[in-house]
């Protein structure tokens, strides 16, 4: 899987590793070995412990989606996703460890974030609106809570996901195809924003 053939092209064994469902003993082994790699690596100084971020703009991975974690820790570690933070803590990550923290990140309870705002009813019923508009479930579930390399976003850090919205509005970031940025193109900052309450107060 080292041989890049180019681009996004690397995400398609990325996947293939995800697909198949790991009996309990081994997921539980997978668990542990991504507990040890996450302690090695200090994971938890920005992504906060057991997976919650207390820092602005950087998410929580609590509850993450295993295939989703797996697909963008190898962007991180081939260069195709630009996030200078990310890209010692990859760095010489093997296939495994990458499942391997897949399957801790996703084992841990999700929880919001502890500065979350409080409600605001006009954002989060706006946003509501605009989120079955573009039918953002259809993806990431009902619930928002992602599926397979779909990430969970319900209760993700607000100012995470504002930023991120405007990533892919604005063509800075891609997933492995433009469907998010199709979603939103065109959409102003307002709307954004009020998405991106909505989603955060899931």
């Amino acid at each position: 899987m080292r041989a890049l053939i180019t681009g996004l092209a690397l995400i398609a064994p990325a996947l293939l590793l995800t697909t198949v469902s790991l009996p309990a003993q081994a997921q539980d082994a997978a668990v542990a070995r991504g507990a040890a790699i996450v302690a090695e690596r200090n994971c938890g100084a920005c992504h906060g412990e057991r997976g919650v971020s207390a820092i602005p703009s950087i998410p929580s991975l609590a509850g993450q989606q295993r295939e989703f974690v797996t697909v963008q820790l190898v962007l991180f570690r081939e260069g195709l996703r630009d996030v200078p933070a990310m890209q010692k803590p990859s760095e010489g990550l093997t296939d495994e460890q990458v499942e391997d923290l897949g399957a801790y990140f996703a084992s841990l309870p999700h929880s919001p974030p502890p500065d979350r705002a409080r409600r605001n009813v006009g954002a989060f019923n706006n946003g509501a609106a605009l989120s079955n508009r573009l039918r953002c479930g259809v993806c990431h579930t009902p619930t928002l809570v992602g599926q397979n390399q779909v990430p969970h976003i319900a209760g993700q850090r607000e100012d995470f996901l504002a930023a991120t919205l405007r990533a892919y509005r604005d063509g800075v970031r891609h997933g492995s195809d433009t469907q998010m940025n199709a979603a939103v193109y065109g959409l102003t900052d307002a709307q954004l924003d009020a998405i991106a309450h909505y989603v955060s107060q899931r």
